[in-house]
């Protein structure tokens, strides 16, 4: 597949996956973390005009200047931004006139890459490409809260994204030996910069499950009181449980004795066999020691990568999001990518059934805030 052949691909899979929404879908947005599908839509097509037309296209004049403003995420160089809170705030620019600037800058990078780039700009294409596809998970995920925050609880779409089934189950454990491994990315094709710094770490030996920890176990940790178990808890993780009242995973509710959750296809029964879903930090810590285990390190993840069954869910390990040995901020804009959210943060490996096609690899460093959980998180267990 030609980059361009990419280019075209992705672009039409982000809006594919915003195809079944309705207009007034587009502009909510239920708290900070989610943001409107609209503000996606335009966001993904700034990056390209702003990190590749405006340097590289001879005499291209930006559909409108004002999108800088609207559609900046959090690039300080280049220039003020509106504040994250606010995005759903904004019933301008119209998913429209969104879709018409999508089509203005595709056209403009068609005619940018037909008439041939230097590596440096296809890097930089490889590069937006690759975050449009972190950015069409984020719009599956921002979907679903949108939607299972109302209190209708609408379907997505009667063709609910795949699941992979939990085979063999989270008790099922793998023997990793001691030993030094390597860690980090070292093979062709594209990878993130915080992938890079390809390191030597010692492990203990240990044991990992084979698989993911099912929605039937979780329940038993629900029923055994394991929400107000103090013994379990980190004191910040208690202080949420208890501020938030969490008595379940996110989307799940109680009905007449039975546990529901909120799918793709509306609210169903919780599948016991289904794989745990939309977990925070927290919630995986606690439920690891009540089985009188742990979480891995993402070292650990990565040694036992191979030998294990990954993909479904992005999984919480006990890592701090950190730099690797050698890392190194790039300059400009594309520098504040990665490096500057490298604080109070833990490491999610892995990938799930919302990640992009090819999008995934053993090395991938995902990073969340130990509370949230509208991604899809699971839990792998350790010992």
């Amino acid at each position: 597949m030609t980059l361009l052949e990419r280019y075209k691909a992705t672009r039409k899979r982000t809006e594919d996956i915003c195809e079944p929404l309705e207009t007034e879908d587009y502009v909510v947005q239920p708290v900070a973390d989610v943001s409107p599908p609209k503000w996606h839509i335009g966001h993904t097509t700034w990056f390209f005009e702003t990190f590749i037309l405006k340097d590289n296209y001879t005499g291209y004049q930006e559909f409108n200047p004002d999108y800088n403003y609207v559609f900046n995420s959090y690039y300080e160089t280049v220039g003020a931004r509106v504040i994250r809170t606010d995005r759903g705030n904004l019933s301008r620019p119209t998913v429209s006139s969104i879709y018409q600037y999508r089509k203005y800058v595709d056209e403009a990078m068609t005619k940018l890459m037909e008439c041939g780039c230097s590596k440096e700009v296809e890097e930089l294409i490889t590069l937006g490409l690759n975050h449009e596809e972190q950015h069409q998970e984020l719009l599956y995920t921002d979907i679903k809260y949108i939607l299972g925050n109302n209190p209708l609880f609408p379907a997505y779409s009667k063709n609910q994204v795949s699941t992979v089934q939990n085979i063999p189950g989270a008790d099922h454990l793998i023997s990793i030996n001691e030993g030094i491994y390597e860690i980090g990315f070292n093979e062709s094709g594209f990878c993130f910069d915080n992938e890079l710094g390809r390191h030597k770490v010692y492990l203990e030996p240990l044991k990992i499950a084979k698989g993911l920890v099912t929605n039937g176990e979780y329940i038993e940790f629900i029923n055994a009181g394991g929400y107000k178990n103090f013994t379990l808890w980190h004191a910040e993780g208690l202080d949420w449980v208890r501020n938030n009242k969490v008595e379940s995973p996110l989307y799940w509710h109680s009905i007449d004795g039975q546990w529901h959750y909120f799918t793709f296809q509306g609210l169903q029964a919780v599948d016991v066999h289904g794989i745990l879903n939309h977990i925070s930090f927290y919630e995986a810590s606690a439920f690891a020691s009540w089985k009188k285990m742990r979480l891995p390190t993402e070292f650990e993840w990565e040694a036992a990568a191979d030998q294990i069954t990954w993909g479904s869910r992005w999984e919480w390990t006990e890592s701090a999001y950190l730099p690797y040995p050698g890392f190194k901020k790039a300059p400009g804009a594309i520098g504040e990518y990665n490096g500057k959210f490298m604080v109070n943060q833990k490491v999610l490996r892995g990938a799930s059934d919302v990640t992009s096609p090819g999008h995934s690899r053993k090395t991938y460093r995902n990073f969340f805030h130990p509370h949230l959980r509208w991604q899809y998180t699971g839990i792998r267990l350790a010992q």
